[in-house]
């Protein structure tokens, strides 16, 4: 996600400066008039704003906090934007850190996938400063359609996961609808296209099924980082007593399949859901119809 939100703050006018572990992922915005750091103290110094999008917490933490990270080499007065999926305590924990070295920081979690983002069609959530937010929203206007604000520090974190329930929950139902379709004799790429032409699929969703009669499952939002949100979800539901019987189910199904190893997109789900069905393959690995 980080490349084409990059890409479009350079295209728009923004002078930006970009830096990942893999210098190739970087080193292809120079031609768009980016620069590239060789570390996270030569950005971090060299700007007054500083937006990370990252795997994992632990990650998070890591950037941000350890010994050559952002916040010991940030301008006092700098704004940290943290576009990452993590646990709200995080957020909530490393707007503290922040604060302490006179930095701001912005939970502000991203709601579509990598062509929204090519795009600026992307939704965001923020939690935070709301002064801070609304300073920040010419960044905001190029890179998202939607962007709403949700309240103190870790709101936006919150919000994230309340809408990463729906999606793989969502995905999930869909996994079983499609395997019960096939298992009663519709023909599969029939049964995908009519159901993605239906008001009970979500938007979010469409794009999938169609990719599904390709059986394309190339990572566009990849099932590990699904499992790693239901394990996000289920954690704030225990911490604030809400029962989640769907998304348990849920997320059982989407670790079995991200335990198959090769890196796949969420709506891999329905692979699976055809596998405990007992539905063939046909020669192009797609699952066969037909009833038992």
């Amino acid at each position: 996600m980080g490349r084409p939100i990059a890409r479009r703050l350079l295209e728009s006018g923004f002078k930006l400066t970009a830096y990942d572990r893999d210098h190739s992922k970087t080193e292809e915005l120079i031609q768009y008039g980016g620069n590239v750091a060789q570390s996270i103290s030569e950005l971090s110094s060299g700007c007054n704003v500083v937006l990370s999008c990252l795997p994992s917490d632990e990650a998070v933490l890591d950037i941000h906090t350890g010994c050559d990270g952002v916040f010991t080499n940030a301008q006092r007065g700098s704004l940290v934007i943290d576009l990452s999926t993590v646990y709200p305590e995080t957020s909530q924990q490393l707007s503290r850190l922040g604060l302490e070295r006179g930095v701001e920081v912005l939970d502000v979690t991203i709601s579509g996938s990598t062509p929204a983002a090519e795009n600026g069609l992307l939704t965001l959530f923020g939690g935070g400063n709301k002064e801070c937010f609304d300073a920040a929203e010419s960044i905001f206007r190029v890179i998202a359609k939607k962007y709403f604000y949700l309240g103190p520090s870790g709101s936006g974190a919150t919000m994230k996961l309340v809408v990463n329930t729906l999606l793989g929950i969502g995905m999930q139902a869909i996994a079983e609808a499609v395997a019960l379709g096939e298992k009663a004799g519709l023909d599969r790429n029939r049964l995908l296209e009519v159901l993605s032409q239906t008001a009970v699929v979500a938007p979010a969703h469409v794009g999938k099924l169609q990719r599904a009669m390709k059986s394309d499952y190339s990572p566009q939002f990849p099932i590990r980082l699904m499992n790693k949100d239901f394990g996000l979800i289920l954690n704030l539901a225990a911490a604030v007593g809400a029962r989640m019987p769907a998304a348990d189910a849920a997320f059982e199904i989407n670790a079995r399949q991200s335990d198959e190893g090769a890196e796949q997109d969420f709506s891999a789900v329905i692979l699976e859901m055809e596998k405990r069905a007992h539905l063939g393959s046909d020669d192009n690995g797609r699952a066969g119809s037909g009833v038992d």
